[in-house]
């Protein structure tokens, strides 16, 4: 639980910045925290919370990433 907390703080902190950033870099940022704070609490679940939110995390930012290119691409 403690660890959950610390990634979610983590991730807030690392949002902040990407407020005047392309839709790409938003996207990669707000996918890969939402994906790292999903595969936090899957992965405590299953009993390794580490690992599920780095595969979350990687997974969600290169979603976040592509959906952020195309937004950028369409503007």
């Amino acid at each position: 639980m403690v660890r959950t907390m610390f990634v979610l703080i983590l991730v807030a902190a690392l949002l902040l910045p990407t407020a005047c950033a392309t839709k790409t870099q938003t996207g990669a940022a707000v996918g890969a925290g939402a994906g790292a704070a999903a595969g936090a609490v899957i992965g405590n679940q299953s009993g390794n919370p580490r690992t599920g939110a780095v595969v979350g995390g990687v997974v969600g930012g290169a979603i976040g990433a592509a959906i952020g290119r195309r937004m950028d691409q369409q503007e």
